[in-house]
């Protein structure tokens, strides 16, 4: 048995999840982004990287020799094909970089919260392998206007961004605990400070657990 509770972290484009993720690390969770890996995997040098650039040629790396993300984000948006392989080349370097740092943490006996902190949890199958799920939930309306904004994007291409992912009412149905984050911050860090005790909780029960 791990000796901390692994939550993991979701939502949808626009819901604000890095915002919620932010607050959890305030709270003195062990927070693990999968964006961040997914960055180190595909940095120069990396195998992920050469591939990458084998199947979406040199048009995709900028002049600094990085990957331009957001072109590629363009690419495979609209071929499912391009996104499933694209997947395939960057998902399994993630999941190798997660296990090392979940493993120090088991070496070092963290016993806290640790929130891993993903887009795709439900679409890429690791829901399963979390004690806890959390969702941060946005009305539609919310999404679009923090898509648009942060991306400066039409109206038209951020719903289809957003109609593209898993709704986020769905993952809210499998989440052990769902964050409305379509309100003002003050209620948002409430929220989460709530979920944060939550968790807690379920830790202390499952250490209290007999060895299996």
């Amino acid at each position: 048995m791990r000796s901390f509770l692994l939550a993991g972290l979701t939502g949808s484009i626009g819901t604000g999840k890095s915002t919620v993720s932010a607050m959890f690390a305030q709270l003195g969770c062990k927070v693990i982004d999968a964006d961040v890996l997914a960055r180190e995997a595909v940095a120069p040098g990396q195998p992920a990287y050469a591939a990458i650039v084998a199947e979406f040629g040199r048009e995709v790396v900028q002049p600094d020799g990085y990957l331009d993300r957001k072109r590629i984000g363009a690419l495979v948006f609209a071929d499912p094909e391009r996104r499933k392989r694209l997947e395939t080349l960057v998902h399994p370097a993630v999941r190798a970089r997660q296990e090392r740092l979940l493993r120090a943490l088991e070496e070092e006996r963290y016993e806290g919260v640790v929130i891993w902190d993903v887009p795709l949890l439900f679409e890429v199958g690791a829901a399963a392998s979390m004690d806890r799920v959390v969702v941060v939930f946005a009305d539609e309306a919310t999404q679009l206007e923090r898509l648009r904004a942060r991306d400066w994007m039409p109206e038209a291409d951020a719903r289809a961004r957003i109609g593209s992912q898993m709704p986020v009412a769905e993952k809210a149905k499998r989440a052990h605990y769902v964050i409305d984050n379509s309100g003002s911050r003050a209620d948002t860090e409430a929220q989460v400070r709530q979920v944060h005790r939550a968790l807690l909780n379920d830790l202390r029960a499952m250490r209290a657990q007999p060895p299996r």
